[in-house]
């Protein structure tokens, strides 16, 4: 009895694993046995124990107490950097880490650093005056090298990252964040709080903030009609997190000490294991070039396609040595191959996090120079000028987000989802409607209103797992927009889901859906894949709503057979695999309770989740839990969205069921 709609692996649908509760029956599309690698992983990140510094830091006078508290910061905001471009996994409870990500996984690191330098007796006034002092004397002269060296030993020190990693990923970053830090520089009060807790201040320095709406009277929901029997229907190629790796390398070690692996310099593994396969890793790795040509290249059963949205993460993720240089060529690279392929199919790209050097940072156009985005906006404006009208070059020049026409009567928009990002450093400045982003949005969705158009959005983050709130303000904004708003699409997380939207006034009517498409890339332990929507089609009246959507893969096992061709297969139909009787937000919904009572039918989206690759340890309850509750968690840091799921409906801890797979 396999899945409707789905390819087989290669051992069938029945091949069962020994395993706990919760065991899915469902093999791996691929090898039945995946290296665990997140014992290895967890290597670098920070250890229990006392472990004492050698360079007589504690206690150290003014100055360089100054570069010691700016190089803490560098040195966390680097544990976050790396820790989100590795994986945010705890593979022996089969659990994706929470989103609500920096409090809890700075305060795991900082009770090591006050045992490292001796801060056990540092008391709150102490360490206010500290950092009054610190901020004075930032304004006055930041020493970057000072700062950078202390960083490096800090990060050796809390094992971050191997050494050569850390000294390349403080020398990319410290410019950045001294400057980021001499702009916006946290309050004693937010400081000390992070370093000594709650007694000493309070530590939020994204303060809450509300977009304005127009005062137009919102029109009485009305749910769309099902389109008329052979209206047409338009075929949307999506594809998301390509991560070219430029070093990719046959036979090298798939699970070496480095962030990234399968690549020049991860070594060779030992001889009991099997090094990179020739088309991709089911490991930390990237992809090399020749798979992404050959997803291009064999798209023919899958098309013809109307468009193309195409929402970012082009490089990959060795973002401890990326220069300008290496980022602008993997979008002219992969930008190239893309136009090779799909010819005149109009392709409309966004904004993914890992375009920038680095990662993660994007300034808000505010700031000038040469710490701005200038160098990258303008380097996209020029490779996707054949793609985009003149409007959207020109605000994409500013922001990295545009609005264009398809067609009659449907309005595309594109974010630049990373001014929503907690991982963007530049929003420590600023964090209100970078950009004025939000309010453009709602420009663009009143002038749709009017005329009677419908919208889509695409954008890499997806709007769960941003800034509390700039998600917020987002939820609040698909609210008052729902008859014009017929779908949102991300990538981002790498996996296989979705983030249904509710009513604000009772949380209890579904009125929106965003679609999360899985990525192109195997990081971390996946099969490559792309995903095609079935749109409403262009016709007068459309709703222009997701009809249906597939899944393709490529099987790596099999492809990485010595003289085998690789074949992209369809993994599964969404209607068909999940009965679902169409694909709007009420059936999305419906669907998270049926796999809260039905364990089959959770196993089969735990399986294709995973883009039929799942992690060999089997989720029971508490992942479970956590992994529905994201499907409608499409706001963030709002439990009260998943009370219905708890056995006793009582409001779920936030910390503890917010699966966020941060594979970014």
């Amino acid at each position: 009895s396999g899945v409707p709609g789905a390819a087989r692996g290669p051992e069938g649908w029945l091949g069962s694993r020994p395993g706990g509760t919760g065991q899915t029956n469902q093999p791996r599309v691929g090898s039945a046995t995946m290296p665990r690698y997140g014992a290895s992983l967890r290597q670098s990140c920070p250890r229990s124990g006392r472990e004492q510094g050698q360079d007589g830091t504690a206690g150290a006078p003014g100055l360089l107490w100054m570069g010691l508290a700016l190089a803490l910061a560098l040195a966390l905001a680097l544990a976050l950097a790396l820790s989100d471009s590795r994986v945010l996994w705890a593979p022996a409870e089969a659990h994706p880490l929470s989103p609500q990500g920096h409090p809890a996984r700075l305060h795991r690191i900082v009770p090591r650093l006050r045992d490292v330098f001796g801060w056990g007796n540092l008391t709150c006034p102490i360490c206010k005056g500290l950092f009054t002092a610190i901020n004075l004397g930032l304004k006055k002269e930041p020493n970057v090298a000072r700062v950078g060296s202390v960083a490096i030993k800090l990060c050796n020190l809390l094992k971050i990252a191997p050494p050569a990693v850390c000294q390349s990923i403080v020398h990319l970053f410290e410019d950045d964040m001294v400057e980021v830090w001499r702009r916006s520089v946290l309050s004693p009060s937010e400081a000390c709080g992070l370093l000594l807790g709650s007694t000493c201040g309070h530590w939020d320095i994204f303060s809450s903030w509300n977009i304005s709406l127009p005062t137009v009277p919102k029109p009485p929901p009305k749910p769309p009609s099902p389109p008329a029997p052979g209206a047409p229907v338009s075929r949307i190629l999506f594809l998301t997190d390509l991560h070219w790796d430029h070093d990719y390398l046959e036979g090298t070690d798939p699970d070496c000490a480095d962030p990234l692996c399968c690549r020049r310099g991860s070594g060779l593994p030992p001889a009991s294991r099997p090094g990179a396969g020739y088309w991709g890793e089911y490991s930390k790795c990237d992809l090399p070039l020749r798979t992404l040509e050959s997803l291009l290249s064999g798209l023919g059963p899958a098309g013809p396609f109307d468009m193309v949205y195409w929402t970012g993460d082009i490089p990959a993720h060795d973002v401890w040595h990326q220069t300008r240089q290496d980022q602008l060529r993997a979008l002219t690279t992969v930008t190239a191959l893309v136009r090779k392929f799909l010819g005149p199919v109009p392709v409309y790209p966004a904004v993914g996090n890992h375009e920038s050097t680095p990662v993660n940072s994007f300034p808000p156009p505010f700031i000038e120079g040469n710490h701005s985005s200038r160098w990258l906006y303008e380097a996209m404006a020029k490779a996707w000028e054949p793609w985009l009208p003149a409007e959207a070059l020109r605000t994409l020049r500013i922001g990295g987000f545009y609005a264009l026409s398809p067609y009659p009567g449907l309005r595309l928009i594109s974010l630049n989802m990373n001014f929503c990002s907690r991982e963007n450093f530049w929003l420590l400045i600023n964090s209100t409607d970078p950009a004025g982003q939000l309010q453009w949005l709602v420009g663009e969705l009143q002038a749709a209103e009017d005329r009677g158009d419908k919208v889509h959005i695409i954008g890499h983050i997806p709007p769960g797992h941003c800034l509390k709130s700039w998600s917020w303000n987002y939820y609040r904004i698909v609210a008052r927009y729902e008859n014009t708003l017929a779908a949102q699409f991300f990538g981002h997380t790498h996996v296989d889901e979705f983030e249904v939207f509710y009513d604000e006034e009772t949380l209890s009517r579904p009125l929106a859906v965003a679609f999360l498409a899985p990525s192109a890339t195997t990081y971390i332990g996946l099969n490559p894949g792309y995903r095609v929507y079935q749109i409403d089609g262009n016709y007068s009246g459309s709703s222009h709503v997701v009809l249906d959507h597939e899944t393709y893969i490529l099987n790596l096992t099999q492809a990485n057979i010595p003289g085998a061709i690789p074949h992209w297969q369809l993994l599964y139909r969404a209607r068909e695999t999940y009965g679902l009787p169409n694909t709007l937000p009420t059936a999305w919904h419906n669907l998270v309770y049926r796999m809260r009572g039905d364990m089959q039918l959770f196993q089969t989206f735990w399986f294709l989740y995973h883009k039929g690759h799942p992690p060999s340890e089997p989720c029971g309850t508490p992942c479970r839990l956590a992994t529905l509750c994201a499907q409608l968690s499409a706001r963030a840091d709002s439990p009260a969205l998943c009370r219905h799921l708890m056995p006793d409906g009582s409001l779920p801890e936030a910390q503890s069921l917010w699966p966020r797979p941060l594979f970014c």
